[in-house]
């Protein structure tokens, strides 16, 4: 019978696997003695990652036999398709022959949840710390290797969510799009799947600087990723807020604690923390302590962090104002239809959904617009002296814009929808520190959005980061074995670097929990390789966009060659 899940997931049926789910669980239990935990029964198999082919054999070590757990279920009845007998029933009982009796207590014993029984349930391979674009990656990258993995977020609502911009791909980003799709990852699959529009940029040159990008429905984009996750086998998602790193006597990582006290152990685990640690978002002068927008920050980690020798820094970065589509005039902007020959992200002709495109639209800065600006600089958290943390250089708030630029008399302006069932407008090119007092004043000074309605403030985000010369080529740390860095605590800024980052970490994250080869790439191979290449041998100081330029192999690395 379709049922509702607990957790979110409507329209899943009993007896759909969630996770690698085992009918002979009970069995194995019973049969194997106070031992069963820590032996996984025969039916049931490593997921080969599409990284490495086949997972590596485990060690048997006492130290290392409490790694050896079948992956959480649901329940006994939620079995896989390797359980299941020749026309998908379950198999048949080895106590076939016992008396009623028995079997009815069988029958009712498979019906408990079974990971508590047998299963300890706060032990893993890799526990990844934040859901959002690394996270995701990086848990999926874990659990294909191999790893039994757990997913630490601190909203369920808000996994993969792009709480900037809902777009994925552009110059050089669409580049590490299709290298990640490439190794086996979801953010190429999950924009070909949740675009509203698509568009060649740089078409009118040669192939080497053609990029791809999709503006995304991220509601949906959401939704999809965290379905995607729930399928996953060895991969469990729980929410909850790490604030502290476990650290063996060894200098070896031992897991996390979070805020409410549960300890979760792992011998590998992979912070993607976001914009979170520490979080302060600022309007105008006003402050409230959050990591975006209607979400608290995480604290405590950074301090964690601190105590085991690691250096830190402040990082700044900023989201426009949202817009109500049905307040604009549309007839005075200029439309930016999307292409009519769709291309992908994906290699993989599965994952290719042809759907409806929406269009952008184009407006632009007025002298009105910058006057207001220049007569308020003093109200923005940056000028006005009490937020000293760097922002993005390559995607500057307006007010930037109009001081740097001073000798431009207009600036361009992009109205993006933000999904297919809602009207918000994302109003991409200007994003502010202003009081939200000055926003709608400032927004009516566009053509097109004379009569707009504002649905929600624009607001600049301050946050800890850890300079990420202290990780090696595979992202682990060079002080704690086992401890990876991933996505914007690192210093960078964008769902794609994020992603791309968190593949590479989950991956090797495993591979260090699993004693496997480690995935290493070099700068000449990939954009990927330069990114991280970057990261690891420069102290950077501001938000790492990746762009073509950075590449010197840009010529030969294109997206057909990914």
């Amino acid at each position: 019978t379709t049922t509702s899940h607990p957790g979110g997931c409507l329209g899943r049926t009993m007896t759909e696997p969630c996770g690698a789910a085992m009918s002979l669980a009970n069995l194995a239990r019973a049969s194997s003695g106070p031992g069963a935990s820590a032996r996984r029964p025969a039916t049931v198999h490593r997921h080969a990652a599409s990284l490495s082919g086949t997972a590596p054999a485990k060690k048997t070590s006492a130290s290392k036999i409490w790694r050896r757990r079948a992956p959480v279920l649901l329940g006994a009845r939620a079995a896989s398709s390797d359980d299941a007998g020749p026309t998908g029933t379950s198999p048949p009982s080895s106590i076939a022959g016992s008396n009623d009796a028995t079997g009815a207590a069988a029958a009712s014993d498979a019906r408990i949840p079974t990971y508590h029984l047998h299963e300890e349930e706060h032990d893993f391979d890799v526990i990844v710390v934040g859901a959002g674009h690394a996270g995701c990656e990086a848990a999926l990258a874990a659990s294909r290797r191999g790893a039994r993995t757990l997913l630490l977020t601190l909203s369920l609502d808000r996994i993969a969510w792009q709480p900037c911009n809902p777009a994925v791909g552009g110059p050089a980003k669409s580049q590490l799009v299709h290298e990640v799709d490439a190794l086996g990852g979801e953010i190429g699959k999950m924009a070909d799947k949740c675009y509203l529009q698509k568009r060649v940029l740089n078409a009118s040159r040669g192939p080497a600087v053609w990029a791809l990008r999709a503006q995304t429905d991220k509601w949906e984009y959401s939704r999809e990723m965290r379905l995607r996750l729930e399928r996953q086998p060895n991969l469990m998602i729980r929410e909850g807020m790490a604030t502290d790193v476990l650290v063996g006597s060894n200098d070896e990582v031992a897991g996390v604690r979070t805020f409410f006290g549960m300890e979760f152990r792992a011998p590998a685990v992979v912070l993607t923390t976001g914009t979170f640690m520490s979080g302060q978002i600022w309007v105008g002068r006003k402050t409230l302590a959050a990591g975006r927008a209607g979400e608290a920050p995480s604290e405590g980690l950074t301090e964690s962090l601190v105590a085991l020798g690691f250096e830190t820094d402040r990082l700044k970065t900023g989201t426009p104002a949202r817009v109500d589509s049905r307040s604009v005039d549309y007839t005075r902007l200029e439309a930016q239809p999307g292409d009519e020959d769709e291309r992908w992200f994906s290699f993989d002709p599965r994952a290719h959904v042809r759907r409806e495109q929406m269009a952008c639209h184009l407006t632009r800065t007025t002298a009105a617009t910058h006057q207001l600006i220049r007569d308020n600089l003093h109200e923005t958290p940056t000028y006005g002296g009490w937020v000293g943390a760097k922002g993005p250089r390559y995607c500057p708030s307006i007010e930037d814009k109009i001081v740097r630029f001073a000798d431009k008399e207009s600036h361009q302006i992009f109205l993006e929808p933000e999904g297919r069932s809602c009207p918000e407008v994302y109003v991409q090119g200007f994003s502010t520190g202003l009081p939200e007092r000055l926003q709608l004043a400032l927004l009516r000074t566009l053509p097109g959005l004379e009569k707009v309605n504002m649905l929600r403030p624009a607001y600049a985000v301050e946050y800890d980061f850890l300079p990420a010369y202290q990780c090696d080529n595979t992202l682990e740390t060079k002080k704690i074995r086992g401890l990876f860095f991933s996505g914007q605590i690192n210093g960078t800024t964008g769902y794609e670097e994020a992603a791309a980052q968190g593949l590479l970490a989950g991956a090797n994250a495993a591979a260090v929990a699993l004693d496997g080869a480690k995935l290493v790439l070099p700068r000449e191979g990939s954009y990927l390789g330069t990114l991280i290449d970057d990261l690891c041998t420069k102290d950077l100081r501001e938000p790492y966009r990746m762009l073509t330029s950075r590449s010197e192999y840009r010529l030969p690395l294109r997206a057909g060659n990914a």
